[in-house]
């Protein structure tokens, strides 16, 4: 299980993420600097024990109007080679050292826990709490895969990732869709979905608010 360090990053994930965002398709400028807000998410293992990997829900502005974005992050303790579009930034953590933190739907790690826990073989844990799973957090993919995934390429669009994957030695493709504006259940977010994985945020202090994060679609 991850190791929640109790420390400082220099500069913050908020810092890093708010420098990022403005380069992003899916975000919605609104004529000022973004201001984003940790509001929800969760993490899962890296079955290697190498690699941090978070969920992260953030809002930006303020009241009901603030848009909630989702951020998948890893945290690795070198460059990931081949990726360097994908790099959030890096920061000093105070226990680790230099941490590399990538956009997580380019990182195969994330992916591959991503799909994991689709397929009922991982278990989200929760974003600020060591060894803690999230029982908040859901996924159900039909039908139940074997196996693991292949990326083969990443799209974004205005309101999403795409990550498409090789899921079968026949080649069959399934499109992991990263939700990058999060909305409320009931938004018609995952329609045509075959999977999907459900959490909570909390926006502007009110009451949580469950929507998907992750849906899975036929290619």
């Amino acid at each position: 299980m991850a190791l929640i360090h109790r420390t400082t990053m220099r500069p913050t994930k908020q810092e890093l993420v708010a420098a990022w965002l403005p380069g992003r398709s899916w975000y919605a400028a609104g004529g000022r600097a973004p201001e984003p807000v940790t509001v929800g998410g969760f993490r899962l293992d890296d079955p290697a024990g190498e690699v941090g990997v978070e969920f992260m829900a953030v809002a930006d502005g303020e009241g009901p109007d603030a848009v909630v974005y989702l951020v998948p992050m890893t945290y690795r303790g070198k460059p990931l080679d081949g990726a360097e579009g994908a790099l959030i930034g890096t920061s000093e953590h105070g226990v680790l050292g230099t941490r590399w933190i990538y956009d997580g739907a380019h990182d195969p790690v994330l992916v591959a826990q991503a799909y994991a826990l689709l397929a009922g073989r991982a278990t989200a844990q929760h974003r600020s709490l060591s060894d803690t799973p999230d029982p908040a957090v859901t996924a159900v993919l039909d039908p139940a895969p074997g196996g693991d995934a292949e990326a083969l390429d990443v799209v974004d669009g205005a309101d999403r990732t795409d990550v498409r994957l090789r899921t079968d030695g026949a080649g069959a493709a399934l499109a992991l869709r990263f939700h990058r504006v999060l909305r409320p259940a009931g938004a018609e977010t995952g329609a045509g979905a075959v999977g999907r994985v459900t959490a909570e945020w909390t926006p502007g202090g009110g009451a949580p608010v469950r929507g998907d994060f992750l849906t899975v679609h036929p290619v």
